[in-house]
This record gives C-alpha cells, sequence and structure tokens, in this order.
C-alpha cells in the first residue's frame, strides 16, 4: 500500500521516515518529495507498504502524531490525476 506523509518537518531525512514506520511492520520504500531547484524537502513524501494490515496499523497510529515538533498527515495515497497545464483560463 502506498501511503501519503504530510506535513514533515524540514529536517525530516527518508531513513528517519522509514524508521518511524518500520515500527508498525515491513517497509518497502520511503522518499521525501523535494524542490526541484532548491533540493529542499516540501513537506511530504509516500512509504510503501507491501502489507496492507500493517499499512493501516501504521496510518491509524501516525495520522496526527508528533514527530520532530510536526503533527504528520497519514492516509492512503491516491492514484495521481493528470492536472492541464497552463494558465489563467487560456487554451494552447
Amino acid at each position: 500500500m502506498n501511503i501519503y506523509v504530510g506535513n514533515l518537518s524540514f529536517s525530516m531525512t527518508e531513513a528517519d521516515l522509514k524508521e518511524t514506520f518500520s515500527a508498525y511492520g515491513t517497509v518497502q520504500n520511503a522518499s521525501i518529495i523535494t524542490d526541484k531547484i532548491s533540493g529542499q524537502s516540501r513537506g511530504f513524501g509516500f512509504v510503501e507498504m507491501p502489507n496492507k494490515d500493517e499499512a493501516e496499523k501504521a496510518i491509524a497510529a501516525l495520522n496526527g502524531k508528533d514527530v520532530k515538533g510536526r503533527a504528520l498527515k497519514v492516509n492512503e495515497a491516491k492514484p495521481r490525476t493528470d492536472r492541464p497545464q497552463g494558465g489563467f483560463g487560456r487554451k494552447y
């Protein structure tokens, strides 16, 4: 199951994220999304846990939990939808 993790502290590393979720089961992958230009964390990331029961326990336990001074927002990641490019209502 792919899990969205929001409101991450900017000091949180991918290793910290993986360790936090590992307390609830096997973590296949943990990634923090960064700004393409500055490389700084954008404050959210994703964790992949292959076991659905473990993932659901992690979501229940960690949603709202204070980690490094920030209350995490944790839920099942939704599939990404394509957003239209361009701007201000103009069609290109």
